[in-house]
């Protein structure tokens, strides 16, 4: 009935009527998107989850507000990870929800931002799908997106950035860092998450491959709440500002380098 179905729903309203009303109850899935802090970012989609929600997961960085916006009645549990301590690891998380959906139950999985970026969507997709539990994606609005919005401005620019890269500072234990200065080049806005405690090392990798030290960069940290701060900069002094302003994550550290950068360090080189 939910996504349209009418007549579908009733046939099935009708066939479980006719066998008794036995059968296994299966309970769903809902991944969804909180946004970036603001609760009136949220998509209807997601609204409409939450309030019929028997279950809601949620992480450290959703803003109340959004969980006041819930079912009264749904049962609310925190799973949040704070960096360098894992009080929910992943597979414990991944066993709860799946738990939760086998005893019939409407489970909402919230995450803040959309769930696709950076929030480890893919493991408990697969843990949803291996039990055979019927799993629903909610995006939602990213934290750089909602970062630009709070900048008065946009991710790009025509003429001067025509690509967008979105990546993460905070990866899986044991992986290699990213290659910061492959992801930034001329037309290029780059946004980092979960960058702070990384920002020197970020500095020293683009500075050794001969990136500008004069780039302008932007910190918006706890996005579109009541404690949004906005830090500026270049990107010399990232690490320095970082720490002076005691920035801290929730962050996103967006570096932007036009094209007609480039174009005008060139035509000083030629002169």
């Amino acid at each position: 009935m939910a996504r349209g179905a009418g007549r579908e729903a009733a046939t099935l309203v009708k066939d479980t009527i006719a066998a008794g009303g036995t059968g296994t109850v299966q309970g769903a899935i809902a991944l969804v998107g909180a946004g970036p802090g603001a609760a009136d970012l949220l998509t209807l989609r997601a609204l409409r989850l939450l309030q019929e929600a028997d279950i809601i997961y949620y992480d450290r960085l959703v803003d109340p507000g959004v969980l006041e916006l819930a079912r009264r009645d749904a049962e609310r549990v925190f799973v949040g990870k704070e960096v360098g301590a894992s009080s929910w690891p992943q597979d414990r998380i991944n066993a709860v929800i799946v738990a939760a959906a086998r005893q019939g139950k409407k489970v909402v999985r919230l995450k803040s931002g959309d769930p696709g970026i950076f929030g480890r969507l893919t493991e408990e997709l697969k843990a949803a799908h291996d039990a055979g539990i019927p799993v629903e994606i909610v995006p939602g609005v990213t934290a750089a997106s909602g970062a630009a919005a709070s900048l008065g401005r946009g991710l790009t620019e025509r003429g001067a950035t025509d690509r967008l890269m979105l990546a993460t500072a905070a990866c899986k234990p044991g992986d290699p860092e990213p290659d910061w200065a492959e992801m930034l080049r001329p037309g290029t806005s780059l946004a980092i998450y979960m960058g702070v405690r990384q920002a020197a090392l970020i500095v020293e990798s683009l500075r050794d491959a001969s990136v500008p030290m004069s780039l302008e960069v932007e910190i918006v940290s706890k996005a579109s709440t009541p404690q949004e701060k906005v830090t500026r900069c270049n990107l010399g002094g990232l690490a320095k500002v970082m720490k002076d302003e005691r920035v801290d994550n929730p962050a996103v550290i967006l570096i932007s380098w036009p094209k007609e950068t480039i174009a005008h360090v060139s035509s000083i080189a030629a002169a």
